[in-house]
């Protein structure tokens, strides 16, 4: 099984960026700080329909404008309420505006009930992996084309569309899911797929990881071309703390983040994690980039 070294020159660590209404300030803010201490990513959650939540792709904005170097993107947009067209001027819009820095998270739709209050379709889970299949190829046709683009499917249409501004560099789409299907989409079709450690453990990762080697290999695809990112979420621990699986809520000593993070990097092939701490965020977000990140990164021989 390759090492994360052989598929990548480096091991990423992002920082969770919450679009909270009530604190509509804090997004940019955070986003600043994990700048400030060596964050590679800041990823916001987008769901458009809770009403405590601002919108994604607006504060995500904000927070690039606030920001020089780290990369914003989506964890991650539901497409059937951000349709391919609009979705790909957004993202390419920033990225002209951001030199490139933007990576698109895309998920097939986890809350129907949600999504059609909102006006959205109301899918089938297969219905909606075949429309995120469909707006995947959309979305990357449009990026890519000089011209003209066509594209006339079960889901998603475009007659003619004269496409613009192209991205000011390739932006890697990340799908969010975590099924057979999603995870074949992702061999086929992604440049990363976006997990979270509550939904699933070190144990299911090298199934996971094969199902995706063997759909992007079928595809004429590198399996090391795609990145693998996992949500951890929970507190960094003053002394002892839960031994429990790191990054699935808990509060957790350093030593156990390391230990955890090294796990699931050596078994589980995870090369990116995001990081999703309980409270006093600004704080913990300084802790885990002063303590854990080298600790990861030497324990991996970055």
């Amino acid at each position: 099984m390759p090492s994360p070294k052989t598929a990548y020159s480096a091991l990423r660590f992002g920082a969770n960026i919450d679009p909270n209404a009530a604190d509509p300030e804090e997004a940019v803010a955070r986003a600043q700080l994990a700048e400030e201490v060596g964050f590679e990513l800041a990823l916001m959650q987008d769901h458009p329909y809770n009403r405590e939540h601002l919108d994604t792709w607006t504060t995500l904005g904000a927070v690039a404008a606030g920001t020089s170097r780290i990369t914003v993107g989506s964890n991650v947009s539901p497409l059937p309420l951000r349709p391919p067209v609009m979705l790909a001027k957004a993202v390419a819009t920033l990225s002209v505006l951001t030199h490139g820095r933007v990576i698109l998270g895309l998920g097939a739709g986890g809350f129907p009930d949600a999504i059609a209050a909102f006006g959205g379709p109301r899918l089938t889970p297969a219905e909606a992996v075949d429309a995120l299949d469909e707006g995947i190829r959309l979305i990357r046709r449009l990026w890519a084309d000089d011209g003209a683009t066509t594209f006339a499917e079960a889901h998603y249409h475009a007659r003619g569309a004269r496409f613009g501004p192209k991205p000011a560099a390739p932006i890697p789409i990340w799908i969010g899911g975590f099924k057979p299907r999603m995870l074949r989409l992702t061999g086929r079709l992604g440049d990363g797929i976006l997990l979270s450690a509550p939904y699933v453990p070190l144990d299911h990762l090298p199934a996971l990881n094969a199902a995706i080697d063997d759909a992007a290999i079928a595809a004429g695809r590198s399996p090391a071309s795609i990145r693998r990112a996992y949500n951890v979420m929970g507190d960094i621990a003053g002394t002892g703390g839960d031994e429990t699986a790191v990054g699935t809520g808990g509060a957790y000593a350093v030593d156990t983040w390391v230990r955890g993070l090294i796990d699931h990097a050596r078994t589980g092939r995870i090369d990116t994690f995001i990081f999703w701490p309980n409270n006093d965020r600004h704080a913990r977000l300084r802790r885990f980039a002063a303590e854990v990140f080298p600790a990861v990164r030497d324990g991996l021989g970055f």
